[in-house]
């Protein structure tokens, strides 16, 4: 019997993902950012063609199982870099991505189970003249971005993935066997992969990042981030720094939030509950039960976050979102 799976994941360009001065290009138009991927993914062609992404990376995998013994792996060594779309005035130009060869290193065979790794990644064609910190301390090709993937498969046919490593910039997106959106990087770096990521400081040389991985926020949380960032009055931006709170259980609280970058934890009662990372929505439940705050929002990272007033969202919306905030009546 063969168990095949795969794990996918796609690098994108979000907005207010980038700062400083090297934000000009998009702010005038000449660069872009790009809309978030789909929910759901099957062919990446498409998407490539269509410069939805700067890179995939899809590690696809398999185990020939006998009597629960097993007798076989493999695996395909899949990858898929994507172009930058430049415009000045009415003319356009693209530039192909430069891909790097994919790091597959033999896989870890267990008694019952074949773990599986891939690195994909490359760089994008538009030069990127820059200060770096490290020797030559000049660049003039852009930073290197990436991921690296773990699939396990197990011979009972359990499957899991995890993100082990990836550039800190830009967005990474994981996707599951199914084409379904799993979970996302929860942090964003610009200035540290800008400075950074080049050379041998990647997996190509002899450094990869860490990557802090959170859940999808739901359905309903997507539908309320376009309503905060793109309705009516313009939200505030604000910055928690790491390890500083943003809300404190039983202080009074009439705003909502966005987690636009970053992690946050709850606690409640002293207790951390979930850890929540970008297109989180919060702080209903204050608006909608007396206006006190019912937990604690704790900074895992620096965060970035958008503050919007209730009185822009549907409280029916709100109400639904509330029923799936009540952690600490489901935490046992």
């Amino acid at each position: 019997m063969r168990i095949q799976s795969e794990v996918t994941s796609i690098t994108w360009i979000p907005s207010e993902a980038i700062k400083g001065m090297t934000k000009m290009p998009f702010q005038v138009g000449v660069a872009h950012y790009d809309d978030p991927p789909p929910d759901v993914i099957d062919d990446l062609e498409p998407l490539r063609a269509a410069d939805r992404f700067r890179f995939a990376n899809r590690l696809t995998a398999w185990i020939d199982v006998e009597d629960g013994r097993i007798v076989g792996y493999g695996q395909e060594d899949h990858g898929a870099i994507g172009s930058t779309t430049m415009r000045f005035g009415s003319r356009e130009a693209t530039f192909a991505g430069v891909s790097y060869p994919n790091i597959t290193p033999e896989p870890e065979v267990g008694p019952s189970s074949v773990r599986f790794v891939q690195t994909a990644g490359g760089r994008t064609g538009v030069p990127a003249p820059r200060t770096v910190r490290k020797p030559p301390f000049i660049q003039i090709t852009a930073p290197t971005a990436w991921t690296t993937l773990a699939l396990t498969i197990h011979a009972d046919g359990r499957v899991e993935h995890e993100v082990v490593g990836a550039s800190p910039f830009p967005r990474h997106w994981v996707y599951d066997a199914e084409g379904k959106l799993a979970a996302k990087s929860g942090t964003i770096d610009f200035k540290d992969w800008y400075k950074n990521a080049f050379g041998k400081h990647s997996p190509w040389g002899d450094e990869d990042s860490p990557a802090l991985v959170t859940a999808v926020e739901t359905e309903l949380e997507r539908q309320l981030s376009v309503s905060i960032m793109r309705s009516g009055k313009k939200p505030k931006l604000t910055k928690v720094k790491e390890g500083a709170t943003l809300t404190e259980q039983g202080q009074p609280g009439s705003d909502m939030f966005l987690l636009i970058d970053g992690v946050l934890s709850v606690e409640v009662n002293g207790t951390a509950l979930a850890d929540l990372g970008p297109g989180a929505v919060l702080g209903e439940r204050a608006i909608l039960e007396g206006g006190a705050r019912t937990a604690t929002l704790r900074a895992v990272t620096d965060c970035r976050v958008a503050v919007a007033s209730a009185a822009d969202i549907d409280l029916a919306a709100l109400g639904e979102l509330s029923e799936g905030h009540r952690r600490e009546e489901t935490t046992t």
